[in-house]
C-alpha cells in the first residue's frame, strides 16, 4: 500500500459511501484510478466490507483499547495518514505532554489487538508506546 492507497482508506473510513468521482476529486487522481484501487484494496482483503458501524454500547464483546504513541522527530504527518489508513483505530487525537498521538483502537480478540499493536508500532515514525486496555466506562 501506498499513500494514496491509505489517503483513500482514509477518506472511505470516513463514509464509505462516497462517490467515487467525489473521491477521486478530493485525491486528484481519475474516477478509474480510485476504482481499480478499491477493487485491488477489495481483493487483497486490505477491505474486507462495508457496513453498519454502531455504537459502544451496541458492540459489548469488542475490544477496546487507548494507544498513547510518541512520534520521532517532525513524522506526525506521515504517521496520522498511516494510522488514519489502520481499519482498527476508532479516534485518533493530537495530544500534548509525554505523548503526541492518543488511539482508540478496535479488535474483537486479545489475539486480533495483539497483532494490530505488532502492525501499528511497526509504522515509520513512531518511537514508543504504551496501551491500556478499556475496561468499564462510568459516564
Amino acid at each position: 500500500m501506498d499513500d494514496l492507497d491509505h489517503q483513500l482508506l482514509a477518506l472511505l473510513r470516513v463514509d464509505a459511501r462516497t462517490a467515487s468521482a467525489t473521491l477521486a476529486r478530493k485525491l486528484g487522481v481519475s474516477r478509474g484510478t480510485v476504482t481499480n484501487r478499491i477493487a485491488r484494496l477489495e481483493a487483497s482483503g486490505v477491505i474486507l466490507g462495508y457496513g453498519v458501524q454502531l455504537g459502544h454500547d451496541a458492540q459489548p464483546s469488542l475490544i477496546r483499547a487507548w494507544m498513547s504513541i510518541a512520534v520521532e522527530g517532525d513524522k506526525t504527518r506521515d504517521v496520522v495518514k498511516r494510522l488514519l489508513g489502520e481499519p482498527s483505530i476508532g479516534s485518533l487525537h493530537d495530544t500534548n505532554g509525554r505523548w503526541d498521538l492518543l488511539a482508540e483502537v478496535h479488535a474483537a480478540s486479545i489475539g486480533e489487538l495483539s497483532e494490530v499493536l505488532e502492525r501499528i508500532r511497526k509504522i515509520k515514525g513512531i518511537g514508543n508506546t504504551e496501551t491500556s486496555i478499556h475496561l468499564q466506562t462510568f459516564r
